[in-house]
């Protein structure tokens, strides 16, 4: 395993914190929930205020800290699991406050490639009184290691069937690193799912109906570089709008899932009712209705 100051080498910066933000009821959600919602740049969510809370207490805050490495305790994995949330610059808000948010995050581009995605392991579980530390002790105390990166934390964990709307980019993702929670959810069940056209508004309606590796073979096809279409004619047209044009606008979601041992004749009903619901023959790119994808 890698160690944590062998990933990040900050040699060349000074006065560095390092805060494991850990799960509480204070902030609402789950540390690295939310971490998943922060959006890069947004300066007022929870996020921000969990990691530019100042007390009274002056141990934990960042009075003479000049950078902040921040990391979310990722709860699916256990108590041992922080998830990185980014490198930030900090600047003490004057006049100075307490009890709020006592300080200005400015995120910077060294790792952040790494943000949401980079999952380290601590030797062992870290007090709630004790969970912001000096970079240069980190390894010493905690004796923290690179435990991995995944595709995109923004995936996070396989959320549910039905909760779920995941771009090109991320189902490519899944699919070259064959994401393991995803693949075993995807493989147990057959469905009909719908691909949305993010620049036009239009609907395609499909079905996984085949018996080996469910949803997760039939997008696969999809997730193919070298045959965007995923062999399916009715999007060969998309061709003509650029090489990217299906990776940047088109969108997965799943409608409706069934059991392996469920009959293709019934999902391909149930693929027609979709098809009525959304009106997506007449408005949508399901003009191939005889012919089930």
């Amino acid at each position: 395993m890698i160690s944590f100051i062998d990933f990040f080498k900050l040699e060349n910066f000074s006065s560095i914190k390092v805060k494991f933000n850990m799960s509480s009821g204070r902030f609402g959600k789950r540390a690295w929930k939310n971490l998943l919602d922060n959006i890069e740049g947004c300066l007022d969510d929870e996020w921000i205020r969990m990691n530019a809370h100042r007390k009274k207490h002056a141990n934990n805050n960042l009075d003479k800290a000049q950078y902040l490495l921040s990391f979310a305790q990722y709860d699916p994995y256990g108590p041992q699991f922080y998830i990185f949330g980014g490198l930030y610059k900090v600047e003490k808000i004057l006049p100075e406050r307490y009890d709020t948010v006592g300080y200005k995050l400015e995120l910077v581009d060294l790792y952040k490639e790494y943000r949401k995605r980079l999952i380290i392991k601590l030797e062992k579980p870290i007090g709630r009184n004790l969970y912001t530390r000096w970079y240069d002790k980190v390894q010493e105390q905690l004796n923290p290691e690179i435990y991995a990166i995944t595709p995109s934390t923004a995936l996070g964990n396989f959320p549910g069937y039905n909760n779920f709307c995941i771009s090109h980019h991320d189902l490519q993702t899944i699919y070259r690193n064959e994401s393991p929670e995803w693949k075993q959810a995807l493989s147990n069940v057959k469905g009909v799912y719908c691909i949305t056209d993010k620049s036009t508004g239009q609907l395609y309606i499909g079905s996984a109906s085949g018996d080996n590796e469910g949803i997760w073979q039939r997008w696969s096809n999809y997730a193919d570089v070298n045959n965007l279409t995923g062999g399916n004619k009715t999007f060969e047209y998309m061709k003509n709008n650029g090489a990217d044009y299906i990776i940047d606008n088109f969108t997965y979601c799943i409608l409706e899932i069934f059991d392996m041992r469920t009959q293709r004749e019934y999902i391909i009903e149930r693929e027609e009712y979709w098809k009525k619901i959304f009106r997506s023959v007449e408005f949508g790119m399901n003009n191939n209705a005889s012919k089930m994808k």
